[in-house]
């Protein structure tokens, strides 16, 4: 089982292979197949840093703690209407996915991000309701 905060939800979703170092890339890359190989893998939705935040590199201000993050993670929570706590499975997120968000929401829900300028999220998003999941990483 994967523990996840709100807003990673998404960034799985339009990962590409990139990152803020190697270490966070080879810990998304892993957690990313895993999930793509096995949509059952289950994911518990937490409140503040998780797994992903592990490889966060450390320099400067750390961007896991910032209430910006807390914000986005609450927002999308909400989008998708679900809750911290809970434990499902990453196919059921995807359906969630399909049922409550369009590639537009982006837009809004992820304004100050900046990994939003590449489109990539708004691809993941539309690929999940085009049935494909997450799209491999090369």
């Amino acid at each position: 089982m994967y523990k996840l905060r709100g807003h990673h939800l998404f960034c799985l979703l339009g990962y590409r292979g990139m990152g803020y170092s190697e270490e966070y890339v080879e810990n998304m890359t892993h957690l990313h197949q895993n999930l793509s190989n096995d949509p059952e893998t289950l994911i518990q939705i937490i409140k503040g840093p998780d797994q992903l935040c592990e490889k966060y590199p450390n320099s400067g201000k750390y961007h896991c703690q910032d209430d910006h993050i807390y914000e986005r993670d609450a927002a999308i929570l909400e989008k998708l209407g679900l809750k911290i706590g809970q434990i499902l499975q990453w196919k059921n997120i995807e359906s969630h996915i399909r049922k409550f968000v369009v590639p537009s929401d982006i837009q809004i829900v992820c304004e100050t991000c900046s990994w939003r300028s590449y489109g990539v999220c708004e691809e993941g998003i539309q690929e999940i309701h085009e049935g494909k999941g997450l799209r491999k990483i090369k």
